[in-house]
């Protein structure tokens, strides 16, 4: 069974380094420097730079996290729940 890729602009690559590990290093590279759930991912190294190249599509996606299913936010391995994911997010979007 294939994995199941977010269809919307960039979603390959969000579904590759997983929408609540997105949001987990983007706060602590924004807001949080000592927020590290995004570490406990063993991954983490190569997902930093897939991050670090699809800048352009950030603020979108942090929208779209907004609106995504809240059991399937769930399921993210940052040991966060989805009301935490999507008040990060917020904060994230009017941070600016």
């Amino acid at each position: 069974m294939g994995r199941n890729v977010f269809n919307f602009e960039g979603g390959d690559f969000l579904t590759t380094i997983g929408a609540g590990w997105f949001v987990s290093y983007k706060y602590h590279e924004s807001i949080d420097h000592s927020h590290m759930n995004w570490k406990l991912v063993k991954t983490y190294q190569n997902r930093i730079s897939v991050f670090n190249s699809t800048k352009k599509f950030h603020e979108f996606w942090l929208s779209k996290v907004l609106e995504m299913n809240n059991d399937n936010l769930n399921k993210n391995k940052v040991n966060l729940g989805t009301k935490n994911i999507k008040e990060m997010a917020s904060q994230l979007l009017n941070k600016k």
